[in-house]
């Protein structure tokens, strides 16, 4: 496995991971998340990054609920499968703080875009805890299409 990943994420040396794509700086988790790999989402006051405009932008769970809502998304309990619907996972710091998004796979397990780093598969929400994402703490479900 990538030692580079696992001194990033120390998780991940014990759960299952797989690299689905090479390093790339054009889009980040957020991106991933919705669904989109051309653009690097991030609600930066200066509007570096794309941001929904019905979002503000702001680095808060209020300001990703809203930005992810854009895109048929609401809030849920758990990030639990269920048939028939998709969901995100959001990280946070322990100051609250949101860090990352993960969206979960048909199967149940789920796949995160790490920065400008590559995308992984991993088996759990765990894999990536007690890194500087911090604890997955917000979850999100909208309706599959297909």
């Amino acid at each position: 496995m990538n030692g580079d990943l696992e001194g990033r994420f120390p998780r991940l040396a014990a759960h299952p991971y797989a690299v689905t794509s090479p390093c790339s700086d054009e889009y980040n988790c957020l991106a991933w998340a919705a669904g989109d790999s051309v653009r690097w989402w991030w609600p930066d006051p200066m509007g570096t990054g794309y941001w929904p405009d019905e979002a503000p932008r702001l680095v808060t769970l209020d300001a990703f609920a809203r930005a992810f809502a854009t895109l048929g998304f609401e809030p849920c309990a758990d990030p639990q499968l269920e048939p028939g619907f998709e969901k995100i996972a959001v990280y946070v710091e322990a100051s609250g703080v949101p860090t990352h998004a993960a969206r979960q796979y048909r199967d149940g397990t789920w796949s995160s875009k790490l920065g400008n780093l590559e995308d992984i598969s991993h088996a759990t929400l765990d894999s990536l805890r007690e890194s500087d994402y911090g604890e997955p703490a917000f979850f999100m479900k909208r309706r599959r299409d297909h």
